[in-house]
């Protein structure tokens, strides 16, 4: 009964080619300044680039009834790269949750983890880090994701802790009562509520 709904970073990981042959090449200082401001506008226009396929791929997602893997594993691609080499911008951290809840919604638990990881120690200021730590939680709550109980409720008592007054909190303390109990004991509960 406690289902989550949470996208995922993927991991990048960028492969080297060695270089076997030696090279010798003079660079005089006038060079390398060009190189490095070539470098700064490509990152500035590249993060223009991302955005708007981030934009693009989060609109496609919206349109979708049912999500397939190869979208989903598009739009991780798509969100990681855009939270990764733009991190300075304001919308990473909300790209980094929206990839956590799309490798949820495909059972990449690990990817998810990291990615909301990233997102609470990377942007403490971030208003919407209850969200992302109740979707942590979740995600260590959940049997079958990462299915800790343990950590789930020490992420749910430090939501409750530190944003004592967000909804996310009052989600928590909610969330705290059901850890532990199985699927069945949830709905025998319900039931037994919703009878008197």
């Amino acid at each position: 009964m406690r289902s989550v709904f949470l996208f995922f970073l993927p991991l990048i990981f960028i492969a080297c080619k060695p270089n076997t042959e030696k090279e010798v090449e003079t660079v005089t200082i006038k060079d390398t300044i060009a190189v490095v401001a070539t470098e700064a506008e490509d990152t500035t226009h590249n993060c223009v680039k991302l955005y708007q396929k981030a934009r693009s791929m989060d609109s496609t997602i919206l349109k979708q009834m049912d999500l397939n893997i190869e979208l989903a594993n598009k739009a991780i691609k798509v969100f990681s790269d855009y939270a990764f080499y733009c991190e300075s911008d304001s919308l990473s951290p909300v790209f980094l949750i929206k990839t956590a809840q799309i490798a949820m919604s495909i059972n990449n638990a690990n990817q998810a983890k990291v990615v909301l990881e990233r997102c609470i120690s990377n942007y403490p200021k971030f208003k919407n880090k209850p969200a992302a730590i109740f979707l942590l939680a979740q995600l260590y709550d959940e049997q079958s994701m990462l299915n800790n109980e343990e950590e789930a409720k020490r992420l749910y008592e430090q939501l409750v802790y530190d944003y004592p007054k967000s909804e996310w909190a009052a989600n928590a303390k909610g969330a705290l009562k059901l850890i532990g109990k199985t699927d069945q004991e949830i709905i025998n509960e319900f039931n037994k509520k919703s009878k008197k």
